[in-house]
């Protein structure tokens, strides 16, 4: 067996609970690429898109034969939702990086209040929306939490990419919602992350406000 196909089947037995492994090395990348986010790196989105692929694999768990076969579309879907988002705020923490030597990767702004109404518009609209889409695909009840939760991880990455320090605030949101649904649907490792990523994000939050309002006193100069 090879280290690809050991990864894909391998299994972690607690009790009678089955955790797959890439469930766990998934969520690890997508630990990772937080961090890289707190820090603003680069590196954070490829690191992201590896753990990505691996959680699209797990959250389809009757398309790929998992001991948990239960498909959660929203959760199955933001995987690829990220990748495309991610490749976008790839190129752009780029660009600003290389715009000066030197430069940190992202400049922590917050978001205008066209802006503010435009996340929230969406988050409640577009979960309004894809309910019933996720319904009739067949996706795990409730339904409305799977559709919150891919709504919301798709503006929160939006956000980090525009570097809107309130993007964090959308994924305390998500994790909100996140875990007692993927504790109810078998999902362990994950919901532990999210529980972990809810503390995390807050401090996530923190620390992009302190690093805004330092920048923002560097630019006024001396009084």
């Amino acid at each position: 067996m090879n280290p690809i196909e050991w990864l894909f089947d391998a299994q972690l037995v607690i009790g009678d609970q089955v955790i797959l492994w890439r469930e766990i090395v998934g969520n690890l990348f997508g630990l990772a690429s937080a961090l890289g986010g707190l820090r603003r790196k680069v590196w954070a989105w490829p690191v992201g898109i590896v753990g990505n692929a691996l959680l699209f694999t797990v959250f389809m768990g009757a398309v790929f034969d998992t001991p948990n076969p239960v498909n959660l579309l929203g959760q199955a879907g933001r995987q690829l939702m990220f990748i495309c988002v991610s490749i976008y705020g790839w190129v752009q923490w780029s660009r600003h990086r290389n715009a000066a030597v030197g430069a940190s990767a992202v400049d922590p702004r917050w978001a205008s209040g066209r802006e503010r109404l435009l996340l929230v518009g969406l988050l409640v609209g577009g979960t309004l929306v894809l309910t019933p889409i996720f319904r009739a695909l067949g996706s795990f009840e409730p339904v409305w939490a799977d559709a919150w939760i891919f709504m919301g991880s798709l503006l929160a990455t939006w956000g980090m990419a525009k570097g809107w320090t309130e993007f964090w605030l959308v994924w305390v949101a998500v994790d909100i919602v996140g875990v007692p649904l993927l504790v109810s649907a078998g999902y362990y490792a994950s919901a532990l992350m999210y529980l972990f990523y809810g503390a995390f994000t807050l401090l996530g939050f923190f620390t992009w406000m302190r690093v805004q309002r330092r920048r923002t006193e560097s630019l006024a100069g001396p009084a």
